[in-house]
């Protein structure tokens, strides 16, 4: 089945419509399929599909052009797994739409089609990018293969990751990793326990440094991020009459981007070193970068009091590309990949007006 999109519909109502094309991480085909159809009756705009990413350039102009900057505008298309909340639902007395991916961000992509079909003359060159597999593993990131295998459709002066903020700037990620710390013991009949080693107990010393961890709360470029050590998984046992003699605890460690991704590890290592550890995966944080430069220009065009991103989002793909970004989207980050996930549509609009200001010269 076609979809059809009218991307000048007003954007809460667009929302809905991108919403009801299931886009589950994996088989965002038929959104792919029908953003790239709107995109394509648009003259002002190059489109370019790689697999179910869309990437849409204005013309680039030549010397002279009076356009002082190069900026990439991001969005994921995919969602989680539906979980009884597709398709959108309007809430007329709460003006608020909810659904999978109304606020994870598939309001955010509206925003980026309204804006992309509006503006034929900003004041930025501008490249709009609609991209897949963002909520699965990294391998799959379209935003990532894209950085890999095509990073000069990402070249820009600074980047806008559209991902649920409330309509506040966001500034930087926290860098994230996840470590197997293991107790070992060994091996006895529980009837004859005292012959053996118990690795479950031994492990309550790897919860007992977690219990009492205390987070740090360092400010990085004028905003304060709050990191976070926490079990995630706890495996162990061989049978029910066997003293164990292992006992994992996978740790996650969001840690703020003043702290390398190295430094992290070492520190987790450092901190468990009674144990084997072994980083199962990492990624880098990005700083705010609101000190100055096209970040705080953005900031202070859109308003309001930036605050730190606790979490980790594609603004540390940017990072590594030397391309300043920065989170901002209508949608509501506390509530996303919930069963109950909405948006509201006043945010929506709020975010493609200001957005449509910056990107006109009617601030900034």
């Amino acid at each position: 089945m076609d979809h059809d999109l009218d991307l000048h519909a007003a954007a809460p109502e667009l929302t809905a419509a991108l919403v009801d094309i299931a886009s589950v991480s994996g088989d965002e085909g038929p959104l792919a399929d029908a953003i790239e159809r709107a995109l394509r009756r648009l003259p002002h705009l190059r489109v370019t599909r790689y697999g179910n990413t869309l990437v849409a350039r204005t013309a680039r102009a030549g010397a002279g052009s009076g356009r002082r900057e190069a900026v990439v505008l991001a969005g994921h298309i995919d969602t989680v797994p539906h979980a009884a909340n597709f398709p959108a639902q309007w809430d007329a007395e709460r003006a608020v739409l909810s659904g999978v991916g109304t606020s994870d961000m598939k309001s955010g992509v509206a925003v980026q089609l309204r804006l992309a079909a509006a503006l034929t003359e900003p004041n930025r060159d501008v490249t709009y990018v609609f991209y897949e597999c963002e909520e699965v593993d990294a391998a799959r990131n379209g935003l990532y293969l894209l950085s890999r295998d095509a990073p000069e459709t990402l070249r820009a002066d600074f980047a806008v990751l559209l991902e649920p903020s409330g309509g506040v700037v966001e500034g930087g990620c926290q860098g994230t990793l996840r470590a197997a710390v293991t107790a070992r013991g060994a091996r006895a009949h529980t009837a004859r326990s005292w012959r053996g080693r118990n690795a479950i107990h031994e492990a309550g010393k790897i919860l007992d440094i977690l219990q009492a961890w205390e987070p740090r709360r360092p400010v990085v470029d004028g905003l304060e991020f709050h990191e976070g050590l926490n079990a995630v998984a706890v495996t162990g046992g061989v049978a029910g009459n066997v003293v164990p003699d292992e006992c994992v605890v996978t740790v996650n460690y969001r840690f703020a981007p003043d702290r390398g991704e190295q430094a992290a590890q070492d520190y987790v290592r450092d901190l468990f070193a009674a144990w084997e550890v072994e980083i199962l995966d990492s990624a880098p944080g990005a700083r705010p970068g609101l000190t100055g430069g096209p970040a705080a220009d953005f900031a202070k065009a859109v308003g309001g009091e930036p605050r730190a991103k606790l979490g980790w989002t594609d603004v540390a793909r940017f990072a590594e590309l030397g391309i300043p970004a920065v989170n901002y989207g209508p949608g509501i980050s506390e509530i996303a990949h919930t069963q109950g996930e909405y948006v509201e549509a006043a945010k929506i609009v709020e975010a493609e007006l200001a957005l449509s200001s910056w990107l006109t010269g009617n601030v900034g």
